[in-house]
């Protein structure tokens, strides 16, 4: 997958910068606030981007409705994503929305 140069640029909201065919296919180093869809569009298996906590850690959602629990990518421009992203590591709890292209801590976030 190959990202435009001009997506690379700071300070946008979140957007989706590229689709891949498979998630082998999504690069290791992402923009900031940059998603990557595996598959298309209209079909995304996956949705993949950085946390937003800045520590490193990638997040993969499964957009697949056949198989559960699964998101939805509500909208694109700007993007909307549901339900919340609730991801429980061994030292820390991101919990969030992303919603109109801005992250929206829920309360119980360990941010």
């Amino acid at each position: 997958m190959k990202i435009a140069w001009w997506k690379w640029l700071p300070f946008q909201r979140w957007r989706i910068v590229g689709e891949a065919e498979s998630a082998d296919e999504v690069p290791d180093r992402m923009p900031r606030n940059g998603v990557a869809l595996v598959g298309e569009l209209d079909r995304a298996k996956w949705i993949v981007f950085d946390c937003p906590c800045r520590t490193g850690h990638r997040i993969m959602l499964n957009a697949d409705a056949g198989r559960k629990p699964y998101w939805t990518l509500n909208q694109v421009k700007p993007l909307t994503i549901s339900p919340s992203i609730d991801f429980r590591g061994s030292h820390r709890r991101c919990h969030y929305f992303i919603r109109s292209g801005r992250i929206v801590w829920a309360k119980d976030s360990d941010r």
